[in-house]
């Protein structure tokens, strides 16, 4: 009891300083004189052989994680179909869906009243491609139907959980959609958001999180940390540049429900340019690592935060292949006093 008193004070000390300020110029932030994260540790591994390839993840209240499994790998002599994985507390696994050969499951959320949507990514088939929710029978039901050339991959629902936005890693476009389902819309449209033709993976707006009235978005070929502010009409605001220079940005969380402190993985090995890397963002755009391959670090995809512990999922993309979920634990006066390790 002691102890959780102590974390609810610190979070809240953080969250009063740490919270939105204007955007610099990214880089290094302070100093440090203390790790921001520490305890790393394996809390489970996976078969990468049997297309269990962590992508994203969504820490639930009840301690439990939802895991997106990509499925097929390209060196696997058998190729398998993806899997939206459950894992509870004390760690016993639960399939919750699953899609075909070929296809991906990329993002997933959790709406306010507990539904579960994933986005399955099924290239060049519209009568698949999209986002599905979960329903109360176990089954899937599709609630946004996109372009077969689309590439659904982070996902947020708005708090009222009547809106849910979706990337699209290919078209460079945000899509949304109610959350009982229809027609998307493009919701936003633009050249930050779009990917780089040239990349070896030309994969442009990825990670997705509404936070404090506004999405948050990351460009993986870009490098760049956006933040789009909801009007009350609920259109886009001006995108603003909170922090570039990031290479293979993929997903991100953010410390509490009201600070704009980010945690975000650089997924290097996923294209062989760049470091495999977890980064603190601070508000005014400065970075520091707080997690690298030293770390037991493997094409780390996704963060998760719950209380004063971080998830991390490790695609395993390099030999010899550790796909896994981390767990560290946050150092919240190290982080208050901005610092990293």
């Amino acid at each position: 009891m002691k102890r959780n008193v102590g974390i609810a004070l610190a979070v809240t000390a953080t969250a009063a300083v740490l919270v939105s300020a204007p955007s610099a110029s990214a880089g290094t932030g302070p100093s440090y004189s203390g790790s921001v994260v520490t305890d790393v540790r394996t809390a489970a591994s996976f078969d990468y052989a049997a297309g269990e390839i962590p992508e994203n993840i969504t820490a639930n209240p009840d301690g439990s994680v939802t895991l997106s499994m990509l499925g097929s790998c390209a060196v696997c002599e058998r190729t398998h179909g993806p899997e939206l994985m459950r894992i509870d507390a004390s760690g016993q696994r639960t399939v919750l869906a699953t899609g075909q050969v070929g296809e991906a499951i990329s993002g997933n959320a959790r709406g306010s009243d507990g539904t579960v949507y994933y986005a399955l990514w099924a290239p060049g088939n519209a009568a698949r491609n999209g986002v599905y929710k979960l329903l109360a029978d176990g089954s899937s039901q599709r609630v946004a139907a996109l372009p077969a050339d689309s590439g659904p991959n982070g996902l947020a629902v708005d708090p009222a959980g009547r809106t849910l936005y979706i990337a699209d890693s290919l078209k460079g476009i945000i899509w949304s959609v109610p959350v009982s389902g229809g027609s998307v819309t493009p919701w936003l449209t633009d050249d930050a958001l779009a990917p780089v033709p040239t990349e070896a993976l030309p994969i442009g707006a990825n990670g997705l999180r509404f936070h404090n009235g506004a999405l948050w978005i990351s460009n993986f070929n870009k490098g760049t940390l956006l933040r789009v502010p909801i009007t009350p009409a609920g259109t886009a605001g001006p995108i603003r540049v909170v922090a570039g220079g990031l290479p293979n940005i993929d997903d991100l969380s953010f410390l509490t429900p009201w600070s704009d402190v980010v945690f975000a993985a650089q997924n290097g090995s996923s294209s062989q340019n760049g470091p495999d890397r977890v980064v603190v963002i601070y508000p005014n755009g400065t970075y520091k690592p707080v997690l690298t391959s030293a770390d037991g670090l493997a094409s780390p995809s996704a963060t998760a935060v719950r209380g004063d512990r971080l998830y991390i999922t490790d695609g395993g993309v390099p030999e010899p292949h550790d796909a896994k979920l981390q767990t560290a634990r946050i150092n919240f006066p190290a982080l208050l006093a901005g610092t990293a390790h």
